[in-house]
């Protein structure tokens, strides 16, 4: 190419231009050349130069001086008859282009009467007829294509075609053969299959139209009829001469209806795939992020969904863990500060603060009395001064086997207690410590061990017989005391009707104590004077009512300032648990303590743990870890409160003021408070906490929100003097001075315990605070949660005590349906909790952020059920159509994915390794999550849902305590299948997950084209959801022994493998090779 000159796009420069060439043309007198154009019709259209310049006046033209190298279609020829080709060439060849456009020059049909042999010039006139004395040309398309008739080539031209179809009978001159075609219309459009009819388009105006139509070249889409047969390439030297279109600069766009398409008309261009098919592409383009498989999308946006909640759940579990702690305790300087002889206390006597047992029981069926008498052993042997510790026991079922029980263990303690002190026995559950396989007389250096023990042991064996035999002989007594006043009823009746026939006297029967004395109702079936649960129309609050009935009774009775509640099953594991709780509670600062939890432990787990009874994460990861914020949530077992915390006071030295959004910026002025610091620990802040009331609560609320006990309301006061720290030091704030507590506790009276009684009454609490705000709040199965957080949402704080020995022990339901139960009740009340005015989204601001979004992870925790479900069908749901997530498992996938598991993989590490639990409990934890979460959990979001919307009540069962049937196997109950509706999604999971693994094979060995990668992702994934499921399929096995599970492993495999060897010999029809490339060795 050479160098170009722009001129003007006006007419008489054109004009100028056109009529010196052709000036210069009729000097040399060249061989003639007409410019013509061929017609649809084959007919030829000269061109003029008026119409050429009619046609090209409103374009921009450049001289171009065009160089072409020599080919084999381009031969060194004599200078003047290259001079006169390149001549013709020139003067025959339309140039379009323009500014950053491509320069093409644009050939038209040509007529030369000269050097018709140059490669150049060859094929101009085409070929002639083939019929002997015919020289005509034969029929050529558009394009100056021979049209062949006869798919033997024969060539023949238009006039001896129609001959020889009309007076022929449509038969070949050249192979005899009949024509197939024979409408020339039908045979020029199968000679171009595909090709579709191209209208012209017309050509731009000079004047009219926008100004983007007077830009842009508009042009019909002519897809494969304006492609060269040989390249496939657009031919633009057609699509000039056919559409007389013009190109300007520019993007080209097509139309669709094969005009200029202005807004009136209502045409509209073609998209941009179509634009991409033609040689003028844009410069850029806007590609969509492969990220996801566009033939399963909706399985991928499925994942993304689920995994995007997790993410969020997962935040909600780490977020509390950034500030785990540990602590430890110092027995040595709290018996110094305590039990040592000082000026202020010379007799040494123990300045402990009183300590109140509470322990619960409803049922004694579920809840043997044996059990509960051991628990109620292990406290009254407890390594604490024994005028400071009371217990009491609330029996919600008012049974007189548990009273009979509890008398037979505090007969039976006198032998006990002493024995336990005197030779330091550890633990001091009896039925624990004659059941340690260790040696009893290791490290005991009294001589008289051996005797008191041999003695203690035979009494115990004796006490055992006695509580195992009270069913039957409750009823034999009470069947002879029935049988007695049913004779001392009939001598009346004769007595009083001597002369008429005397009818068979029916008296209700009652159950009789040992004394003789009536129990009121049956020996099963308590009477309602001595039951809460059986008064009709009042609500008794399950375990709350009952903790709440034993805080009203024990501040009459003991007043002790400290509260320690323990299940029936749970018992004291570690004499000096009690000392330890104690140490944070006397410690400086300690009167901001709430409670003290203890983390629970349980006996008779099966050695695997098969479904996390432990319970290892959760008290030795996460409480921990909130133990460095306000303190662990509370448990409803094995904790130790401070009483004025359960009567719903703020902190002693809460603050004034609660911090607002705005207390950074704007300072706010403090109100002097009126009140003694010595005073203000019986603060009562409004309901929310955050009250600017300052004042000490008035008198004359009292009663509206404790009842009209006066004994209650004066001991008050006493608790909350008697559970300061000692004032032993400069920097203690609101001690007590010691020696203040080694004062002997009064005598009961009548009229004490008649108070007593009248304060636990099922009608006290009308019209009172008790279950709303003071003591354990109502409302909810998971009471012991709200309790916690709402005495949190005052300003207290808790601590978690973990000492090297267990503090307490106790038992945990290993049977599935037992364990699903107790986990849907738990679920159940977390559901309650996040509907109701314990969200923590309403918490006061005295609650620390990170607490609260603990708080809100126990609310929110169960409705991740909903999301795992579905993410544990995706993996069949992909094997049963055939896709996956990610259209091939590539390299960046896998890395994606090998990056966010060694991530959690990690992290997971991490928290074993700073809690100290191994990586089985770990694995167990996790495989139970997705066994409650597929099954308890979900069933808890149903039945919240349905107590928010349709008000429908939820109740539970007690969770039993006993063992299975068979004596001689203490996991006997672990292998019990007591059928459960909660079973019913784990099992459909597990069989839809393995159906789609066989779905999956057999589409991909069978496959002409198997896609592995798919298959290997959707299998892996079932594999991993199979993983967490297999101690759930484990547990419906039934009982180890009967079914081995080697068994149904085994019947698997062998089922699995003749499958693949039948699949392997006797293929299906049509099938010769197994997965394409795949081959069985």
């Amino acid at each position: 190419m050479a160098s170009n000159n722009h001129f003007t796009n006006s007419r008489s420069n054109l004009s100028t231009n056109s009529d010196a060439a052709e000036a210069a043309r009729n000097h040399q007198q060249p061989p003639g050349v007409t410019f013509a154009r061929r017609t649809s019709s084959g007919r030829y259209v000269n061109y003029s130069r008026d119409d050429l310049d009619s046609e090209l006046g409103s374009v921009d033209f450049t001289n171009y001086t065009v160089h072409i190298p020599p080919t084999p279609d381009n031969q060194p020829m004599d200078p003047s008859i290259s001079q006169k080709v390149e001549e013709q060439y020139v003067s025959s060849s339309l140039f379009t282009g323009g500014f950053n456009s491509v320069t093409r020059a644009h050939l038209m049909d040509k007529v030369i009467d000269s050097e018709t042999n140059h490669p150049q010039m060859a094929g101009a006139k085409g070929s002639s007829c083939a019929i002997p004395g015919c020289d005509v040309k034969v029929m050529s398309d558009e394009r100056g294509q021979d049209l062949l008739p006869c798919e033997c080539d024969f060539k023949i031209c238009r006039d001896c075609f129609v001959d020889a179809v009309k007076t022929g009978g449509g038969i070949c001159p050249g192979c005899k053969e009949p024509y197939r075609n024979t409408d020339l219309t039908d045979l020029a459009e199968n000679n171009n299959k595909g090709q579709q009819q191209r209208p012209m388009l017309p050509p731009p105006s000079s004047g009219g139209g926008s100004k983007m139509e007077r830009r842009l070249s508009l042009m019909k889409s002519t897809k494969s009829g304006l492609m060269r047969s040989q390249t496939g390439d657009f031919d633009h030297n057609r699509w000039l001469f056919e559409t007389s279109g013009t190109y300007g600069y520019g993007n080209a766009f097509w139309t669709k209806d094969g005009n200029l398409g202005s807004e009136k008309d209502g045409s509209h261009g073609m998209g941009p795939q179509d634009l991409m098919s033609r040689p003028w592409r844009p410069l850029t383009r806007k590609l969509q992020i492969p990220a996801a498989n566009q033939d399963a999308i909706w399985l991928w946006g499925m994942s993304v969904v689920c995994e995007l909640w997790f993410a969020f759940s997962w935040l909600l579990d780490q977020l509390p863990k950034l500030c785990p702690i540990n602590r430890a305790t110092d027995l040595n300087v709290l018996k110094e500060k305590f039990e040592t002889p000082t000026p202020s206390n010379p007799t040494g006597k123990s300045d402990l603060p009183g300590l109140d047992m509470f322990v619960s029981t409803a049922d004694p069926e579920k809840e043997p009395p044996l059990v509960t008498s051991n628990t109620i052993l292990s406290i009254l042997a407890a390594d604490y001064p024994v005028e400071k510790l009371a217990c009491y026991v609330s029996d919600d079922g008012g049974a007189l086997l548990t009273f009979e029980a509890m008398a037979e263990a505090a007969s039976f303690a006198n032998i006990w207690v002493p024995f336990c002190r005197k030779h330091n026995i550890e633990p001091r559950n009896p039925d624990s410590y004659f059941s340690l396989k260790r040696d009893p007389y290791k490290n005991k250096v009294k001589t008289d061990f051996v005797k008191d023990r041999r003695r203690v042991k035979r009494e115990y064996d004796e006490f055992k017989v006695r509580i195992n035999g009270l069913p039957d002989s409750i009823r034999r007594r009470s069947d002879a005391y029935h049988a007695r006043e049913e004779i001392k009823a009939m001598k009346e009746q004769r007595q009083n009707r001597e002369d008429e026939i005397v009818e068979p006297v029916k008296i209700p029967k009652a159950t009789w104590m040992a004394d003789g004395t009536h129990w009121p109702g049956t020996w099963i079936n308590s009477a309602p004077d001595h039951s809460r649960s059986d008064h009709a129309g009042y609500d008794h609050n399950k375990k709350a009512g009952a903790m709440n009935a034993l805080v009203r009774a024990s501040a009459i009775m003991s007043n002790g300032p400290f509260i320690l509640n323990l299940d029936c099953d749970h018992y004291i594991y570690n004499s000096q648990a009690l000392r330890e709780g104690m140490c944070f509670m006397m410690d400086r600062g300690g009167d901001r303590l709430c409670y003290v939890q203890f983390p629970q432990r349980f006996e008779g787990i099966d050695p695997s743990d098969r479904y996390a009874n432990h319970n290892t994460v959760f008290f030795d990861v996460n409480m921990r870890a909130l133990d460095g914020l306000m303190g662990p949530v509370y448990v409803g077992t094995g904790c130790l409160f401070r009483r004025i915390a359960l009567y719903g006071f703020d902190p002693p030295r809460s603050k004034e003021h609660s911090p607002g959004f705005c207390s950074c910026c704007f300072g706010r002025k403090k109100k002097k408070s009126r009140v003694a610091e010595e005073n203000r620990s019986l603060r009562m802040s409004g309901g929310g906490g955050d009250s600017d009331d300052d004042e000490e609560m008035s008198l004359s609320l009292v009663p509206k929100k404790f009842g009209n006990s006066t004994f209650l309301i004066d001991s008050i006061p006493v608790a909350e003097f008697q559970g300061r720290p000692l004032a032993d030091h400069p920097a203690v704030q609101n001690g007590r001075p010691p020696g203040a507590l080694t004062i002997p506790r009064e005598l009961l009276d009548a009229s004490t315990v008649a108070e007593a009684i009248a304060v636990i009454s099922c009608w006290y609490e009308d019209k009172t605070e008790w279950g709303s705000r003071i003591g354990w709040i109502y409302g909810s199965v998971t009471e012991d949660v709200v309790t916690g957080y709402r005495m949190h949402n005052r300003g207290w704080k808790s601590v978690y005590c973990v000492t090297k020995r267990d503090a307490f022990r106790g038992t945990a339901p290993i049977n599935l349906t037992d364990r699903l139960h107790q986990v849907l009740r738990w679920a159940t009340g977390s559901v309650e909790i996040f509907f109701s005015r314990n969200n923590a989204f309403l918490a006061s601001p005295k609650m620390k952020i990170l607490q609260r979004i603990a708080y809100l992870n126990v609310g929110i925790y169960p409705f991740t059920s909903i999301f795992l479900i579905v993410y544990c069908f995706l993996p069949a749901l992909s094997l049963f159509s055939g896709q996956f997530i990610v259209q091939t498992l590539n390299v960046t996938f896998l890395i994606y994915l090998l990056i966010i598991s060694i991530t959690l993989c990690l992290l997971a590490l991490l928290e074993i390794k700073w809690s100290g639990i191994s990586l089985e409990e770990w694995w167990r934890n996790e495989q139970f999550w997705l066994i409650g979460g597929t099954s308890a959990h979900l069933a808890a979001v149903i039945q919240g849902l349905l107590k928010v919307v349709a008000g429908i009540e939820i109740s539970f069962t007690l969770t039993s305590k006993s063992g299975g049937d068979d004596v001689d196997d203490e996991f006997a109950d672990l292998y019990v299948v007591k059928w459960t509706s909660l079973m019913i999604p784990p099992i459909t999971i597990m069989m839809v997950n393995l159906i789609a693994i066989a779905v999956g094979f057999s589409r991909t060995i069978y496959s002409v084209i198997p896609q592995w990668s798919k298959l290997i992702g959707g299998v892996f994934f079932s594999f991993w959801v199979l993983a967490h499921l297999y101690p759930f399929a484990k547990g419906l096995m039934g009982r180890r022994g009967k079914t081995p599970t080697i068994v149904y492993v085994w019947s698997g495999l062998v089922a699995i493998t003749i499958s693949l060897l039948w699949v392997a010999v006797n293929p299906p029809a049509g099938s010769t090779q197994i997965g394409g490339s795949f081959t069985f060795p």
